[in-house]
């Protein structure tokens, strides 16, 4: 648990070691105040007046100086916790950028937000409302147990005896909760993730569900939350009850050692001075019983913040792709994969398998092949969204993981078919690509993205905001400023993966004629399923089940009777297919 806290905090560690010091010292100061009650209980008892006096100042003192104590104590863990929100956000996120692309699911994605959000403050509260009492309980405890050893040996050695065992049942009661707790944040993170999903995809559940199913995926999520949350609440009660009852049971056999020793020693006739000790005896261990009483108030809470530690530990566990100590610059554009096996993490069987193939500088190559053949997998290992389970990638004839996260991003622009925008304008979203780029540079760009109409169609043109994710747009016009965005980054390697299948058949054609232009000029290497796409390219690979299983020339392959040749007249047949205008008008509804 420190050792997140650590990472969390970084160089600002110290913040955290100061504040431990002084949440002991409040502590032992805490303990020294309560053991003052002993020889001030016994003194009153004996009748000495001044001694007693003197021990009642000690202890006005002590809480005078513990209340001081406890404020520094708490401001001390404010500054903590303030810490981790913004150095340990800061440091959290340095690492998560870190991360390859491919690390990033659905699911990872959820986990990021909900630790970054619940988690984190979660977490810069422990210090000022939770390891305060813990620290500081567990200082006093030990300094009352030595008094108690000190004034009854018997009692502190019972107390002794008994501090494992309540150690023991702090673990159990913790234990019974905890599987509870993991499975509560998984539906929580879910039920987040369904929300935010919930709001962006409005307008496909309204168009496809039907009365009241629109809801049905946020409430399977928000249902699974309220099942996990009520048996962790249950569990979690049980757990709280069965620590108090522990540290009872400790104080009833505390009660009933210290009877039986009173009854030894009298030997059935009591004396002042057996009664004394007798007294501050119990005095003592009722004190000493309050502070582990409040530890084990809060052994559930520190279970609880024990998960959300341990959320971000998974999270900053999480390794990077290596890095080179050196990185190596690619000779050229080209781009070459040789015996390349890929298998995604925790997957069973391999994606990709011992697949070659080369694009030349400057030269179009495009992947076809069936849903799942491997095309989407060779776009994300040139782009090293992983690494080859085996063979390598070469850009340049340099293996990627030689040359370094930036001088690879430098190599290459691409275009999703799944386009993504930030909050912003057109402008803005375009100059992701190259930020320095000029206003006349962002014209361009969007005009070759086919982006003229929406630019003159809209009051504020390249200023007009996008909304969250670009909602305030079509699902073409967000694809088309993804790929304005890719051709202003100018990169020698342009990766197109089904970059027109959002558009319509006029800018299907925009978006062609731009890839006609860059042949020559850029390394592209695109998947398509248009037929003019794929007909203007100067290499076609065809994949299936993982393996390439013909390459050559859109003449050479059309020639051979292969796979290429089948997928082209296909193609041509459906293209060739004509609704029949008589039969629609005859059966028109």
């Amino acid at each position: 648990m420190l050792k997140t806290l650590v990472q969390l905090l970084g160089d600002e560690v110290h913040l955290l070691r100061r504040y431990a010091w002084m949440a002991v010292a409040y502590g032992v100061l805490c303990g020294l105040t309560m053991a003052a009650l002993a020889p001030l209980l016994a003194h009153g008892l004996r009748g000495d007046g001044r001694a007693a006096i003197g021990w009642l100042g000690a202890l006005l003192l002590g809480v005078l100086l513990s209340w001081l104590a406890r404020r520094t104590v708490e401001q001390a863990g404010v500054r903590v916790g303030v810490a981790v929100l913004q150095s340990g956000r800061h440091r959290l996120g340095q690492h998560l950028v870190s991360l390859p692309i491919g690390w990033y699911t659905p699911q990872n994605t959820a986990r990021i937000g909900h630790v970054v959000t619940q988690g984190m403050m979660g977490i810069a509260q422990l210090p000022a409302h939770v390891f305060t009492p813990l620290i500081s309980g567990a200082a006093t405890a030990l300094i009352v147990w030595l008094a108690l050893l000190v004034w009854n040996p018997v009692l502190g050695l019972v107390a002794v005896i008994a501090l494992p065992l309540l150690a023991g049942a702090f673990a159990w009661a913790s234990s019974l909760s905890a599987r509870a707790n993991a499975a509560f944040q998984s539906d929580f993170a879910e039920t987040s993730q369904r929300v935010v999903e919930f709001a962006q995809a409005q307008s496909v559940l309204r168009a496809f569900s039907g009365e009241g199913s629109s809801t049905r995926f946020l409430e399977q999520a928000l249902s699974a939350q309220r099942r996990s949350g009520l048996r962790l609440m249950v569990l979690s009660s049980l757990s709280s009850v069965f620590c108090v009852w522990a540290v009872y049971l400790v104080f009833a056999a505390l009660w009933v050692a210290a009877v039986y020793g009173l009854h030894a020693a009298a030997g059935g006739a009591l004396q002042a001075e057996e009664l004394i000790a007798f007294t501050v005896s119990l005095l003592l261990v009722v004190r000493w019983i309050e502070p582990v009483q409040e530890i084990a108030g809060y052994a559930e809470v520190l279970r609880s913040a024990g998960a959300q530690l341990q959320a971000v530990r998974e999270l900053l566990a999480a390794q990077p792709l290596p890095q080179p100590a050196q990185a190596v610059q690619a000779g050229d554009a080209s781009v070459e994969l040789r015996h390349v096996r890929f298998q995604y993490p925790g997957g069973a069987d391999d994606v990709l398998r011992g697949v070659n193939l080369r694009a030349e500088p400057g030269r179009m190559t495009a992947l076809i092949g069936a849903s799942g053949s491997g095309k989407s997998t060779v776009m994300r290992l040139i782009a090293r969204f992983f690494d080859t389970t085996q063979g390598v990638v070469l850009i340049g004839g340099v293996d990627v993981r030689d040359m370094g996260d930036a001088q690879l991003a430098a190599q290459i622009s691409q275009i999703f078919q799944d386009s993504h925008l930030l909050s912003g304008s057109i402008a803005d979203n375009i100059l992701i690509g190259k930020p320095d780029a000029s206003a006349a540079q962002v014209l361009q760009a969007a005009r070759q993205a086919g982006l003229d109409e929406v630019i003159a169609r809209l009051p504020q043109g390249l200023q007009t905001l996008v909304g969250e994710n670009g909602a305030r747009l079509s699902g073409g016009e967000r694809q088309r400023i993804a790929i304005a965005r890719a051709l202003i980054k100018d990169a020698p390697i342009l990766l197109v993966d089904e970059a027109t299948a959002a558009l319509d058949a006029e800018n299907q054609s925009t978006i062609a004629q731009t890839l006609a232009r860059l042949k020559g000029q850029r390394t592209l290497i695109v998947i398509a399923h248009q037929l003019s796409t794929v007909a203007m390219a100067d290499q076609i690979v065809v994949l299936e089940d993982g393996a390439v299983v013909e390459c050559g020339s859109p003449a050479q392959l059309q020639a051979s009777p292969g796979r290429y040749a089948r997928f082209l007249a296909q193609r041509q047949a459906a293209k060739g297919w004509r609704m029949d205008a008589a039969h629609l008008s005859g059966n028109a509804v």
